[in-house]
């Protein structure tokens, strides 16, 4: 029978709460466990060895996800195919790496042919599984315990809230190193160079803005409205950069400068000094940061037009906030 479009939506929330359920009795299971086993991964990192992730059925999909989550975050890390193990594969093992056996029943057979070969290796292991008294479990050096009390499956077969909950708790181990490592912004772009999140993590305001005859700059004596509006429009800006003494920004004229002159300045404002209705200290960015800060500006304060400076607080070059998202860092 088809179902209706209430039905479908009461179902689909119905699946969310029970693996947010087991969100919730993961993180009550929480304790120092989990504390050993994050010193265990810093002190292996430190000395130069790695992740070993492996899994079978759901859990060896949820055990590459890690693996690319760890790398990312600078946290050498490989997948093992248990069958592939027995054949060859084990030769990646290292003595003092850490190997992260996934399995939520803690029983798997390929799993528990693992265990003792990972010793034999001297490899520490971690169970990563739901079943704290399970052979895997028992067997391992560390533990790290998640709890699904049910499956959203309505026939209760299928893995749903269980490797919800096995994959948030290897997120959260990788978040947790992340931080304890203190792995910067620049250090995550390193190993994320290419595509949208690359973009965003590695340009800078001097590769985005508009420099020379597209970033209009005058001195602040002796400029006029008139002059300060013909600049704007031939560099195609919504502002232009004033300086003082050697050349250090002294404030910006904008359009909305130049609509209040035109409503307050008299017949003649044209011909009257830009001093008289420029924007004193205005918004800047330094021109070396990344270029996700020129954003945060944009957002925080609600403007339209941002100058970016060199050391010495001098205007090298401009952004519109129309820019950004033709530049993919919204």
């Amino acid at each position: 029978m088809p179902l209706t479009d209430q039905i479908i939506l009461a179902q689909a929330r119905r699946c969310l709460a029970i693996e947010r359920e087991a969100l919730a009795a993961t993180a009550k299971v929480l304790g120092a466990e989990f504390v050993a086993v994050v010193r265990a991964v810093e002190t292996a990192v430190t000395d130069g060895h790695k992740l070993i992730f492996s899994g079978v059925g759901k859990s060896a999909h949820i055990a590459e996800k890690l693996t690319g989550t760890f790398n990312s975050t600078g946290v050498p890390s490989c997948f093992l195919d248990p069958t592939q193990a027995l054949h060859g594969d084990l030769g990646l093992c290292a003595a003092g790496d850490i190997a992260v056996l996934l399995s939520y029943s803690g029983a798997s057979e390929e799993m528990l042919k693992l265990l003792p070969l990972f010793e034999k290796f001297g490899l520490k292991t971690v169970a990563l599984t739901g079943s704290p008294e399970s052979e895997i479990a028992r067997g391992a050096d560390f533990r790290l315990i998640y709890s699904a009390p049910r499956e959203a499956c309505p026939l209760a077969l299928a893995p749903t809230a269980s490797t919800t909950a096995a994959l948030a708790l290897g997120d959260a181990l990788a978040m947790v190193l992340l931080e304890s490592r203190g792995l910067t912004r620049d250090d995550f772009a390193k190993f994320h160079p290419a595509g949208t999140l690359g973009m965003t993590l590695l340009l800078r305001v001097k590769d985005i803005m508009r420099k020379d005859d597209a970033c209009p700059i005058l001195p602040e004596k002796k400029t006029t409205v008139q002059a300060a509006i013909f600049a704007m429009t031939r560099a195609k800006t919504g502002a232009v950069a004033l300086t003082g003494a050697k050349g250090v920004l002294t404030g910006i004229f904008t359009d909305g400068d130049f609509r209040r002159s035109a409503l307050t300045g008299g017949t003649d404002f044209l011909k009257k000094p830009v001093a008289g209705f420029m924007t004193r200290g205005p918004r800047t960015v330094a021109a070396d940061v990344l270029a996700v800060e020129a954003l945060k500006l944009f957002q925080q304060f609600k403007i339209s037009d941002l100058f970016a400076l060199d050391a010495k607080k001098r205007p090298v070059g401009y952004i519109d906030v129309q820019d950004l998202p033709k530049l993919h860092i919204l």
